[in-house]
C-alpha cells in the first residue's frame, strides 16, 4: 500500500495485518476515487471516517487539501495513522481521533469539504451513517462512501444528493453532494 500522487507520492504505508480490522483499499479504487473529488482537493477540510491505515485521508492531504481529520475506533488502527502521518510528512495538517463515528459526529462542530467514508461491509454501518454525516458537511461539500456493489443507497440523504455511482469491480463508488443553495437557505434563517 502507497501513497499515489502528490507531495507523498511513493511513500509506503503500513497497515494492520489481517483483514479483520482494516479492509485497505485498493489502489485502482483509490485513484478513481481521487479522480472524482481531484478539483476539489486543494485547499480542502477532509474528514477520513474509519480511517484505518490513514490511507485516503494521506492520499488527500499528499495531493493538496489543507487538513484532514481521522477517527478510527481502533487504538492500534489510530497509532498506524500517526505513524503513516510523520511517515509521509503531513502530520502537521493531521488530527488523528479514536472513537466511535456516531458519537464523533455528533459532537463534531466542524464542516468538512470532503468526507471519505470506507467503513466495514456486510454490516449496515454506511446506511446508519450517512444521516449523522449529513450535518457536518460544508455548502458544496462532498461524501464519497466505498461499499459493496450490491448495497443500494438513497438518492437523498438529509441535505446531501446522490451525484454519482461509479463500479470498480466487487467495489461502488458514491459521490453525494451538499448543494451550495444550502448555503443561501442557512443564511436566510439567521
Amino acid at each position: 500500500m502507497r501513497v499515489i500522487a502528490g507531495e507523498a507520492r511513493g511513500r509506503r504505508l503500513e497497515a494492520l495485518p489481517g483483514t479483520d480490522i482494516t479492509r485497505p483499499t485498493l489502489d485502482q479504487v483509490k485513484e478513481a476515487m481521487f479522480s472524482i473529488v481531484q478539483f476539489d482537493l486543494p485547499g480542502a477540510r477532509v474528514l477520513d471516517l474509519y480511517a484505518g491505515s490513514g490511507q485516503l485521508g494521506i492520499e488527500a492531504l499528499s495531493r493538496g487539501a489543507a487538513r484532514c481529520v481521522f477517527l478510527d475506533e481502533n487504538r492500534e488502527a489510530v497509532n498506524i495513522v500517526m505513524k503513516n502521518c510523520k511517515n509521509c510528512g503531513v502530520f502537521d495538517r493531521s488530527r488523528v481521533n479514536i472513537g466511535e463515528a456516531a458519537r464523533f459526529l455528533s459532537a463534531c462542530r466542524e464542516q468538512f469539504d470532503l468526507v471519505l467514508l470506507d467503513p466495514p461491509f456486510h454490516n449496515g454501518t454506511l446506511e446508519s451513517i450517512l444521516p449523522i454525516v449529513d450535518k457536518c458537511v460544508a455548502p458544496g461539500g462532498i461524501v464519497i462512501c466505498e461499499s459493496e456493489t450490491k448495497l443500494v443507497l438513497p438518492a437523498e440523504v438529509g441535505g446531501l444528493q446522490l451525484k454519482k455511482q461509479y463500479k470498480y469491480g466487487k467495489v461502488l463508488l458514491w459521490k453525494y453532494v451538499r448543494p451550495m443553495a444550502d448555503a443561501a437557505e442557512e443564511e436566510g434563517e439567521a
